[in-house]
């Protein structure tokens, strides 16, 4: 906003355009598929090339569709790709505590343990494990959160292959099946009632 370029300019039509083809695309929610809060969450691996920090992504869905999702800059630099998706995970732990409360006030249903799916198996051990090793005693502190509320029986992190790890949508540029077939996994679908001619 300071110093536009041109790259920018391009960048913004890019977008413009995107929504401009996407303008009857919506979120589609479905009570046949239950009130089941569930959490992909994943970091590019030091994707800023200025600071060298990773961007954490996490998108939570509640049965049929996505409820919640974020992208944001990691506030440190990661030394290791389990130590980024760490951070990354405990970033959706902390939203996922902020949802259940926010659910179990809405209503007085008990939510199950909720599930954070992570592509990282380093990331889910970590989470797991209450003894501190050699390649974690680096970590800071404020990350281990996750181990509490892990072995409270609130979350839990469950391993998911990259190839259905639907928050890369949010965090890395896919090739365009990909990103079609990851939009739809995130319960956004076009509208058929919309009239695309106006």
């Amino acid at each position: 906003m300071v110093e536009p370029r041109q790259v920018h300019w391009v960048a913004a039509k890019h977008v413009l355009r995107y929504l401009h083809g996407t303008i009857g695309y919506g979120l589609r929610y479905s009570t046949s598929d239950g009130v089941k809060l569930e959490d992909f969450t994943d970091s590019d691996w030091a994707g800023s090339v200025v600071d060298i920090k990773s961007t954490s992504g996490c998108c939570f869905s509640l049965g049929s569709a996505m409820v919640s999702w974020f992208s944001k800059k990691q506030s440190s630099v990661a030394l290791s790709t389990a130590e980024e998706k760490y951070i990354a995970a405990c970033a959706a732990c902390k939203e996922a505590i902020w949802l259940r409360k926010l659910l179990a006030d809405l209503s007085d249903h008990q939510i199950d343990v909720t599930v954070i799916f992570c592509n990282n198996q380093s990331c889910v051990k970590l989470s797991e494990n209450l003894v501190f090793h050699d390649r974690s005693k680096h970590i800071d502190m404020k990350y281990h959160y996750i181990r509490d509320i892990v072995q409270e029986g609130v979350v839990k992190l469950q391993y998911i292959s990259t190839d259905e790890q639907v928050i890369d949508i949010f965090t890395k540029p896919l090739a365009t099946l990909k990103f079609a077939y990851f939009r739809e996994r995130l319960g956004v679908v076009e509208n058929p009632f919309i009239d695309k001619g106006s």
